[in-house]
């Protein structure tokens, strides 16, 4: 149970909060968070405590954790289309973990409701309208500078497109659709390196193999290949939302514990005689919940200890995130898990680290030691995506090399192997949506496809930040199946695949410098013929 000790969904507005909005229409503001306090859950207590026993057994280093969508969902993002691909690339990346891993892997989407974006500067200058307000998200305001403007009504249509696309994956994930039985039919025709297609081939072969084996003995296939569960989250960042969201429920009692009640209402009714009357059940305990998603976290920008969103995250029942930078203070992340977690529950609370390549090996290895000084038993997370954000050269276009994320994935595992500990999953920006003539995004330049920064005008889509597309996201699941598997046989990775897929780029980068400066020199000898 989360500390509640003068404790309401509201309290939070006693505090400082940050990344505030604020609504120029205070009454239609109101009316609108009247109406979504009326609206139905969209997730349900057995669910989140579902997840939450999942997270435990990440944080026990049983499970792998593999959490992912796009940066900013926008209202149109809820449509057939969108949904399937990330469904589906998220289930294929979870499959390749399994096969290295032998782990189940808990997949949590970043869906239906990851509407809402914290922004470094609240207004930005745009030509012909002048200084304007920030895009903040879909639930907060619109993407053309002439709909900046906070309405009420996106909180609504945040509600209704979450509900929306809730409905669609629980249909999907009833369907055939959720099978991975059949990863013969995935595709790396896109793969340009030999070394990278011969091991993506030689690991759909063996896992084929395996499946075909399992069918023909007759083995049950359900369980973690046909009945799949995928899991809502969103940054709990626009905090009248998450209130009206926020509900009293019954935490149901588990299949143990109602077994054990019946148990000893039997021995009670047998000793007391067969006519003594049935009691009425126990009454269940309640809690409050944050219905509106399965997991929420809270970002980099709004941990403040004594700000709004620590206060109302320390009421939920949800698991919950905390984004991790190299801006958090010695001892501060002891003092954030004694306020969210202070009863040190297995898996409550997730640490989504989030340092960049170059600063990881700086901040890591003592936020490991603080938290295990602490007593608190976390999931380790790596984001290698907020961390490792750049503008591209001759371009203002944002993007992210991928030899800087796999990096920081490779030596976050190495650390916490180092440190006795266990990086539990990632958390990754991605999307498998492609264009009309079926080419991936381009936003992040490196990967299998050898993307570059002359690249990503190509198809880039995002209105934030940078995403993996589908391609470079299968790349990651390899790399942390081949870590895995490595752990599992209890060998040091041949790392064959990061050498591979960061060689190439790094490779490309001496070649370019190596001309460079040959460029140079003949420059030099020409001026000095001159002179």
């Amino acid at each position: 149970m989360s500390s509640t000790s003068t404790w309401s969904p509201s309290s939070w507005r006693s505090k400082t909060v940050a990344q505030d909005v604020v609504y120029p229409d205070q009454s239609k503001l109101d009316s609108v968070l009247n109406k979504l306090k009326h609206l139905p859950p969209l997730v349900t207590p057995t669910e989140i405590l579902r997840l939450r026993a999942h997270l435990a057994s990440v944080s026990r280093g049983e499970s792998f954790l593999l959490q992912g969508g796009d940066c900013a969902e926008l209202f149109d993002y809820c449509s057939q289309d969108p949904i399937e691909h990330k469904l589906s690339l998220i289930l294929l990346m979870s499959l390749i973990i399994i096969w290295g891993g032998r782990l189940p892997v808990v997949r949590i989407a970043r869906i239906a409701g990851q509407y809402a974006k914290p922004r470094s500067k609240a207004t930005e200058f745009v030509e012909g309208y002048g200084e304007i307000m920030s895009f903040r998200g879909d639930n907060v305001n619109g993407y053309e500078p002439k709909d900046r403007a906070p309405d009420p009504d996106r909180l609504l249509g945040a509600y209704f497109h979450s509900a929306a696309t809730l409905n669609y994956i629980r249909s999907l994930l009833s369907s055939s659709f959720a099978s991975l039985s059949t990863p013969t039919s995935w595709s790396f025709s896109h793969v340009r390196s030999p070394t990278l297609q011969a091991e993506f081939s030689d690991v759909m072969d063996r896992l084929s193999d395996a499946l075909g084996f399992m069918q023909t003995i007759g083995a049950d296939l359900g369980g973690s290949i046909e009945g799949v569960e995928i899991f809502t989250s969103h940054e709990g960042l626009s905090l009248e939302y998450e209130e009206c969201l926020t509900r009293s429920l019954k935490i149901p009692m588990s299949a143990e514990d109602r077994k054990r009640k019946d148990l000893e209402e039997k021995v009670r009714r047998r000793r007391e005689g067969s006519i003594s009357p049935v009691r009425n059940p126990v009454e269940e305990k309640k809690a409050y919940f944050n219905a509106g998603s399965h997991y929420l976290w809270i970002g980099d920008r709004t941990r403040q200890i004594d700000g709004g969103h620590v206060e109302y995250f320390r009421g939920l029942e949800n698991p919950v995130g905390i984004k991790v930078g190299p801006s958090m203070p010695a001892g501060e992340l002891t003092r954030l898990l004694s306020i969210l977690d202070p009863e040190k529950q297995d898996g409550k609370i997730s640490l989504i680290t989030r340092y960049g390549a170059s600063k990881i090996d700086q901040f890591l290895p003592a936020h490991i030691d603080e938290v295990e000084s602490s007593g608190h038993r976390v999931v380790w997370v790596c984001d290698p995506m907020h961390g490792n954000t750049k503008t591209a050269e001759n371009s203002s276009l944002k993007t992210r090399a991928f030899s800087d994320i796999i990096h920081e994935i490779t030596r976050s595992m190495k650390i916490h192997s180092e440190k006795g500990s266990n990086l539990g999953g990632v958390h990754l920006e991605l999307t498998g949506e492609v264009n009309e003539e079926g080419f991936s995004v381009t936003e992040c330049v490196g990967g299998s496809m050898e993307l570059a920064d002359k690249d990503l005008s190509t198809n880039y889509q995002t209105f934030c930040d940078p995403r993996l597309n589908y391609e470079q996201s299968l790349d990651v699941a390899f790399l942390i199946s081949d870590h895995l598997q490595a752990a599992r046989k209890g060998r040091v990775s041949e790392e064959r695949l990061l050498h591979a897929l960061r060689g190439r780029v790094e490779a490309r980068v001496e070649r370019r410098a190596s001309m460079a400066a040959a460029a140079a020199v003949v420059q030099t000898e020409k001026e000095k013929d001159s002179n």
